[in-house]
């Protein structure tokens, strides 16, 4: 098949899912303009502040994409592109993105709290605390997982770190001007988005190569690295939105949005055939040995299709900076689907660039997914370049290190968000303390304490456990995928409870609840029965898994006594 084929395909599914699907979902939920958003209900000038459209809908964007609509789909090729396309397209519509919509309009609904506030109206006090513990556990793992990604990044490509760290000085001064010097976001975009495209090229001609800049080796700096970025995350978990968090995410967007172009353009002008096996059966061969394809396809695609990270970011951020109700269908069901065709397009570059299986499967164990995406969608325009007149291999060159600062852009902005939603869980799993609340209390419910403690355990697991650190990605992918089998199952108790069609969240929650619940048993069992015992890895897995089965409990009990109310 032709890739071409496949991505306009892909597109036009997603635009029959946005405006018909997501409409009637819309009509649903009850979505009113008139309504006052928590932004403005509440409005604190350091979490709950009314965003510009399509401020927000940048911040929204890039806050959940991260790596997983690249890591995940170039992983997954191993059980054939068709498999994979095929999930991404039906997840991304009916599970996905209907999934993001429902947690954003929840939370606006209940004053703009999280998720776990609103799971806690409908299970119960004890059922908030296990899903605040549940999702805040999953936070630690995306902030970890992200942050191992960006250091190794900037350890291959010294000019991406130098960028990356332009960028957020560039961010601080694109907020004063906005909101405290008062400049109008369209002349203060047309200042500094082509600067931050101009760094990119400064990126270049003076790379922080620390390896030969301190003489350290490659390990020692990505540790340095590491810890570099984990400072980052506290403090842009603990300053006001607006310094940094809402326009790095806004500028970052428009990096974004330059890298899909680019690969939109260059997947219709190479016209690559898609040469992996369409389907390879029930079991894949790829970076981790043989898989079985469920439940793992489902698990390693993760945020490609589906994620439950997405819904933290909905009703951790999002919703306190929505300025209308009109915006939930365009910022979160749009937001997943634009989700979804990046997907398509790291799954068209990997299918299109290996002449075999055989060969994809050796090189998916000897390169980073990342680094794998970066160099195939590069090689797709090279005909984009030769046009305008550029060398081929100059044009692969400047494509590839793009792609890579693309990436770690989605990644930076995933890891600061993330560091920020944990702390909220923290700080609500401890509760807010009163006048004659102790002094243990207090200190725990402080912003910078919690913050610290989510930082100094995700330096714990990339510092301290070398061996679980290389294994992350299917440790969050797995939880990820339950925290929105977790999700969905609150928003059908909703949907219930409210005589709303239930059939809308409740599919797709047994379905996710099933891949998830499967892949994390397998993980926990081949912890615990593998010629080396894992305990880091098996503890997170089987501390996980009963967590939510506790909680599928709780969801059982509530939806009972629901219906026996109805009646």
């Amino acid at each position: 098949m032709n890739g071409a084929t496949l991505l306009l395909l892909a597109s036009a599914c997603f635009l029959v899912g946005y405006f018909l699907y997501a409409k009637m979902i819309e009509r649903k939920l009850g979505v009113d303009p008139s309504i006052p958003t928590p932004a403005h209900t509440k409005k604190d000038g350091v979490d709950f502040i009314p965003a510009h459209p399509t401020v927000l809908f940048g911040h929204h964007f890039a806050a959940i994409a991260g790596a997983g609509p690249i890591v995940g789909p170039v992983l997954a090729a191993e059980f054939g592109w068709g498999s994979v396309a095929l999930w991404i397209i039906l997840g991304c519509i009916f599970i996905g993105a209907a999934h993001d919509m429902i947690s954003l309009f929840l939370s606006i609904r209940h004053g703009g709290e999280s998720i776990g506030t609103v799971i806690g109206t409908i299970l119960g006090k004890p059922g908030k605390l296990l899903f605040l513990l549940f999702s805040w556990s999953a936070l630690v793992l995306v902030v970890s997982e992200f942050t191992r990604q960006i250091a190794g990044t900037f350890v291959d490509d010294p000019a991406i770190a130098t960028a990356s760290l332009l960028f957020i000085a560039e961010a601080i001064l694109f907020g004063l001007c906005v909101n405290k010097w008062k400049m109008s976001v369209l002349w203060s975009s047309l200042i500094f988005v082509p600067v931050m495209f101009a760094f990119v090229w400064v990126g270049n001609v003076y790379p922080l190569d620390l390896v030969k800049l301190c003489g350290w080796s490659t390990e020692t700096v990505r540790m340095v690295w590491t810890i570099v970025l984990l400072v980052y995350c506290f403090f842009a978990a603990t300053c006001p939105v607006w310094i940094l968090l809402q326009p790095r995410d806004y500028l970052n967007a428009y990096l974004l949005y330059a890298m899909m172009a680019l690969g939109f353009l260059g997947v219709f002008i190479a016209h690559p055939t898609l040469q992996l096996d369409a389907f390879t059966g029930l079991v894949g061969e790829g970076r981790f040995g043989p898989q079985l394809l469920f439940p793992l396809l489902f698990v390693t695609v993760a945020c490609g299709a589906c994620s439950g990270f997405h819904a933290l970011v909905a009703s951790g951020t999002s919703a306190k900076q929505l300025d209308s109700e009109k915006g939930v269908r365009p910022v979160a069901y749009g937001g997943m689907l634009l989700e979804g065709v990046l997907a398509i397009i790291a799954l068209i570059g990997v299918a299109g660039a290996f002449a075999s299986q055989q060969e994809y499967v050796e090189a998916i164990k000897a390169k980073e997914p990342v680094q794998m995406f970066a160099s195939t969608v590069a090689a797709m325009c090279v005909k984009l370049f030769s046009a305008i007149g550029l060398e081929q291999e100059l044009g692969k060159r400047i494509a590839e290190s793009f792609m890579l600062l693309s990436v770690s852009a989605f990644l930076m902005t995933s890891v600061d968000a993330g560091t920020r939603l944990a702390r909220f869980s923290w700080q609500e799993l401890i509760g807010k303390p009163t006048e004659e609340s102790g002094v243990p209390k207090k200190v725990a419910y402080n912003m910078y304490f919690g913050t610290f403690f989510v930082v100094a355990l995700a330096a714990a697991l990339l510092l301290g456990a070398s061996n679980t650190a290389k294994q992350l990605w299917t440790i969050f992918a797995s939880a990820n995928q339950l925290l929105a089998a977790l999700t969905l199952l609150s928003a059908t108790l909703w949907f219930v409870k409210n005589k709303k069609p239930a059939w809308i969240t409740g599919f797709p929650m047994v379905f996710m609840l099933g891949v998830s619940s499967l892949a994390l048993g397998t993980l926990c069992w081949k912890s615990f029965t593998g010629e080396t015992i894992d305990w880091v890895k098996g503890g997170a897995t089987g501390f996980l898994l009963t967590l939510a089965i506790v909680l599928v409990c709780y969801g059982v009990k509530a939806a009972a006594g629901t219906f026996r109310e109805n009646r």
